[in-house]
């Protein structure tokens, strides 16, 4: 049957082609408050699509923030429960000026389509939709469906906790499929078996009350800049290896497996750093594949203070701010790296310069899917039937908080299987999603469901 609803999906590949053109057309940037009718529009259009499907239970799911859209199908007793994970707000699309056709107006051009959101995520979750409507529409799924789409993701799911702890019941399932989370290769075939964790912190450093005057001051006062530059480079040594002491402690021993698929997809480092203009940075002992899915990495991502406008002010700052992101490797737990951030920035600042945190969450940990689990078995089998080889194991170095959340409180595993590329400009001016990759997910999510229709509910919990 699956290759059945391949065909189907892929005769009415225009017709999907322009449901997501629609969807591409609003806004729904989920950071900036300007954006809500966007945000609106987009869950009017998928709540529509998913009752014209045939789909039940269309309702959003509040946790807070921006609500979750959900829709179920039950008519497989017996069959497993897969809840359909998926995002449907997307980065602001800034800097305007940098994008060669207007980034909510999607145009194809080189078998390509451009626009805000087209790899991140709306591509994808959208072969997820239309490939479970044209299941219904031949007579039923292999397997029952929860959809959740999440309007919080670019965000970094801040009421993704409250949200399925107040709407538990709601998303029982065996196992979660989601079209985030893309391939590793433009070349090969991969599969995703984990992410990177992430948390994050936010400070304010001060060294006097109040800003001074340079001529007056200088030499005689710090100046809070100076300390927060001073204070940043304690990150890491020389090479780039974190320096911080203890971070490391609780990160999981890389493996010989891991190495393997590290360096299956290892990339020629000269080009990697031409392409981008950079010069090499991080633990030499490491290549660049391993430092970017299996290592941690902390980034100041913003650094501001004194003053910033046209021309000169010859003013001493008394106060900095720094935004840090750090991303997690296996084992590591986010409440622990923030709490040794913290102390180390407390420990390294002088006498008489103090330091004032903002709340930033508690982060997510890293994910990786166990081998062996049904949800992996199934897809390298997909991949491979498609492709003709094995696919390639991949972790990714983004973070997807909902893969650590759900196993966390729902006790369910999660299979990325999305197929956004690499190369694809994601967050970034002139967003792209290839059609044949289109293409490619209307082929492989048929299959996949039909396989996990062969799974016992039970085996997903072994």
């Amino acid at each position: 049957m699956s290759e059945a609803v391949a065909m189907r999906l892929l005769a009415r590949q225009g017709e999907i082609l322009e449901r997501l053109k629609a969807l591409l057309r609003l806004p729904s940037v989920s950071t900036d408050p300007a954006y809500a009718a966007g945000m609106d529009a987009t869950r009017d259009f998928l709540m529509a699509r998913l009752r014209e499907a045939g789909l039940s239970d269309v309702r959003l799911l509040d946790g807070g923030g921006q609500p979750a859209v959900t829709a179920a199908w039950e008519g497989a007793p017996g069959r497993p429960t897969i809840l359909v994970y998926g995002h449907y707000d997307v980065q602001p699309p800034d800097p305007l000026d940098l994008w060669k056709t207007p980034p909510f107006e999607p145009d194809i051009r080189d078998g390509r389509i451009y626009a805000r959101g087209a790899s991140d995520v709306k591509g994808s979750t959208l072969i997820a939709i239309e490939t479970v409507a044209e299941f219904i529409a031949a007579g039923g799924c292999p397997v029952n469906i929860r959809f959740f789409l999440e309007g919080e993701e670019e965000t970094g799911s801040p009421s993704i906790r409250t949200l399925i702890g107040r709407h538990r019941d709601s998303l029982r399932a065996d196992a979660v499929l989601s079209a985030d989370g893309g391939r590793a290769s433009t070349v090969l075939p991969t599969i995703n078996v984990g992410s990177r964790g992430l948390t994050a912190l936010r400070f304010t450093l001060r060294t006097a009350g109040k800003d001074l005057h340079s001529g007056r001051f200088g030499a005689a006062v710090r100046n809070a800049l100076h300390e927060m530059a001073r204070l940043v480079a304690t990150f890491h040594d020389a090479q780039g290896r974190i320096a911080i002491p203890g971070f490391m402690d609780d990160l999981a021993p890389i493996g010989p497996r891991e190495r393997a698929d590290a360096a299956a997809l290892a990339v020629d480092e000269a080009e990697f750093y031409a392409a981008i203009g950079a010069t090499p940075w991080g633990d030499p002992a490491h290549s660049v594949q391993e430092r970017l899915t299996l290592l941690p990495s902390i980034e100041v991502n913003g650094m501001w203070g004194g003053y910033t406008g046209a021309g000169n002010k010859t003013v001493l700052p008394c106060e900095a701010h720094a935004k840090v992101t750090m991303r997690l490797g296996p084992g590591q737990d986010p409440a622990r790296c923030q709490r040794v951030m913290r102390d180390h920035l407390l420990a390294s600042v002088p006498p008489g310069v103090t330091l004032a945190f903002e709340e930033s969450g508690a982060g997510s940990a890293a994910f990786t899917l166990r081998d062996g689990h049904p949800l992996l078995a199934a897809a390298e089998r997909v991949l491979e039937r498609l492709s003709g080889r094995p696919p390639v194991r991949a972790r990714i170095g983004g973070t997807l908080p909902i893969t650590a959340v759900f196993q966390e409180m729902l006790g369910l595993d999660t299979l990325m299987f999305g197929f956004a590329m690499p190369d694809e400009d994601i967050h970034a001016p002139n967003e792209f999603f290839r059609l044949s990759s289109l293409e490619e997910g209307l082929r492989a999510w048929p299959m996949l469901l039909t396989e996990l229709g062969g799974v016992s509910p039970g085996d997903f919990r072994a």
